[in-house]
């Protein structure tokens, strides 16, 4: 009875040791959500944004991790199936309780989490150029709005150092982000004097792969010249438009597309040299000259050869990518200026912050949840990089609400926040 007894005790000690133990693991690590689609039409984009937060996780937790916390990362696959995103947002932020989500490329990804995210006041950290027409104080965009990327370029393309392009056909993917896009782009041409018999508008479902019949249309229409196609296609169409853009033998200099979602990554799955000419407009690009970026695209190339991800030390760097991993360390930076991981103290932490990123100097608005980026226009090389052909005058603020689309006094007040 006494050896039972003992054993008991024992048990019972290795059960307490071994709760404590698991407990005290827990309190030195603080969770964060990975939210990207790593199979389906989208994972030839947003496969490289879990690799870049990855690597941004463990370059912070070798230097001491926040606030003394090791970052634990929990990866979910959404699968490019939007009311999947929102399952798995809320699997991260109910189930998981993470501290902050970094995640979503489509809009629609978009949109189908932020209800998750405003419900229960969680964060979310969005890192791709999109539509605007948005503003919740449960997101912070660290990409593009609309005057950051689509105006600009639609200017480049009508002055004269871009081609006095005066014809624009607007081509995209059937969902949020190009159909609010194109309304935008639209009106600025608009209001730029461009007719309306000027302007062509189609679209095309998600993984649509059958360009003929589209491309044999935009031939017609550049027919007389001083056309361009100002290109909102998304995932992995963009390789069969491209091909059947070269296989009716139209050129950049026959009718050149300007394209919003096409970077450096994208260009790894494509046939290049006969893409060479045409344009992206984007805030970063790996051909930015600064030791930083040099390290920074170095630095991913390795990390991808050691974890023996697919591309290896061949892999490339773009802007989605870069807004992904400065996000990572926005994060950490907020966290520690407050203190804290709680996402109200947090989020007040970001306004107006400064930062390096690995394209340079940026900022956070000081009373929205945009950044301040530069504009830069690249030309596709025959290497599958992009050659700066036009950059902005330093930073530009982000409006969340088109001004060719509302007045000031139109802007709606931000949605979400902390609950009353």
């Amino acid at each position: 009875m006494l050896q039972r007894i003992r054993s008991i005790v024992v048990v019972a000690a290795v059960m307490v040791a071994s709760f404590l133990s698991f407990n005290a693991a827990a309190e030195d690590t603080v969770k964060i959500g990975i939210l990207h689609s790593l199979s389906g039409t989208m994972a030839i984009s947003e496969t490289s944004l879990r690799d870049v937060v990855l690597m941004a996780v463990e370059e912070i937790n070798a230097k001491g991790g926040v606030l003394g916390k090791k970052i634990e990362s929990v990866v979910v696959d959404p699968a490019s199936n939007w009311p999947l995103f929102a399952e798995k947002a809320k699997e991260l932020v109910v189930q998981n309780k993470v501290a902050v989500t970094f995640g979503c490329w489509t809009s629609v990804s978009r949109k189908s989490v932020l209800p998750v995210y405003e419900e229960n006041n969680a964060l979310l950290f969005y890192p791709v150029q999109y539509e605007g027409e948005e503003q919740s104080l449960n997101v912070f965009y660290t990409a593009a709005s609309p005057n950051q990327q689509l105006v600009p370029a639609a200017e480049y393309m009508m002055s004269e150092e871009g081609g006095s392009y005066k014809k624009f056909y607007l081509l995209g993917t059937d969902y949020v982000f190009p159909r609010t896009a194109n309304k935008v782009l639209k009106a600025f041409l608009i209001a730029k004097g461009v007719p309306e018999a000027n302007i062509m508008e189609e679209y095309t479902p998600f993984h649509h792969q059958d360009y003929q019949t589209i491309v044999g249309k935009i031939k017609a229409f550049a027919a007389g010249g001083k056309a361009c196609v100002l290109s909102t296609i998304n995932g992995d169409s963009n390789v069969p438009f491209y091909k059947e853009f070269a296989n009716q033998g139209l050129k950049s200099a026959d009718c050149p597309i300007m394209a919003f979602s096409v970077a450096e990554d994208e260009l790894r799955a494509m046939d290049v040299p006969p893409l060479v000419g045409h344009l992206a407009c984007w805030n970063y690009y790996m051909s930015v000259e600064s030791p930083e970026n040099k390290k920074f695209a170095e630095d991913f190339k390795a990390y991808c050869a050691k974890n023996n991800l697919p591309g290896g030390k061949d892999r490339v760097v773009d802007d989605p990518i870069e807004a992904a991993y400065f996000g990572v360390y926005v994060w950490k930076a907020a966290c520690e200026k407050s203190g804290s991981f709680d996402v109200d103290k947090v989020r007040a932490a970001v306004y107006g912050m400064e930062f390096d990123a690995p394209g340079g100097k940026k900022k956070m608005d000081e009373k929205n949840q945009h950044t301040y980026k530069p504009v830069y226009v690249g030309e596709i090389l025959k290497d599958g990089q992009f050659k700066i052909v036009w950059k902005s005058k330093g930073l530009v603020k982000a409006d969340s609400y088109s001004s060719y689309l509302h007045k000031p006094d139109e802007i709606p007040a931000p949605t979400g926040g902390p609950k009353k």
